[in-house]
């Protein structure tokens, strides 16, 4: 089942790059989606894919044909998610690399091209450090995107993921590999450099 919030009939939205975020998961797959021309970023809609119980392949099925009509209402151009942490439990990390493998068909079946960044690698990006807990994610999201609540925690995580390639995607410096002087990136350094500007 599905669950959004959206703004999706908002008639000052800007005129710019739509990025579907996704945070996958094999119960509950969070997504995200927004609206940046650089250094702006709009909210347009949040929500999760709920699968509960079910066997796996009807799980799996579900997240490709809800994540392919939320394709299909919000017409990203460009789709970002996370990548697989290994931890200790690989059993895990198996089953959400299945989850993760049903919302990447579902965006390449869309056309759409598809950025993956590590969980650490978003954290740092939003909050300034990769270990940051999900409630200070979810405290920058709703900052960032001036929303008037946070969002729940998985789709916080997405927008979050959205909110990284928006900004990632358009500094070379970034995507070149290249560290600032604290080691890490954060997203006002990275829309400085989008600008032109120093970070």
């Amino acid at each position: 089942m599905r669950t959004k919030f959206d703004a999706y009939d908002r008639s000052s939205r800007i005129t710019a790059i739509r990025i579907l975020g996704i945070d996958p998961g094999s119960r509950i797959t969070g997504y995200g989606v927004i609206e940046s021309d650089g250094p702006r970023n709009v909210w347009l809609a949040h929500g999760h894919i709920r699968c509960g119980d079910a066997p796996m392949p009807e799980r799996l099925l579900q997240i490709f044909r809800e994540l392919a009509e939320v394709i299909r209402e919000y017409a990203p151009r460009e789709a970002a998610i996370e990548s697989v942490f290994v931890n200790r439990n690989v059993n895990s990390a198996i089953v959400l690399g299945q989850a993760r493998g049903a919302a990447i068909c579902a965006l390449a079946h869309a056309g759409l091209s598809v950025a993956e960044y590590a969980p650490a690698q978003v954290k740092s990006a939003i909050v300034g450090q990769g270990r940051a807990e999900k409630s200070q994610v979810q405290h920058m999201v709703k900052a960032l995107l001036k929303l008037r609540e946070a969002p729940p925690a998985d789709a916080a995580d997405a927008l979050a993921v959205a909110l990284s390639h928006a900004h990632l995607r358009a500094a070379p410096a970034v995507r070149a590999g290249k560290k600032p002087a604290g080691g890490r990136w954060t997203l006002a350094q990275v829309a400085a450099l989008s600008r032109g500007s120093k970070p």
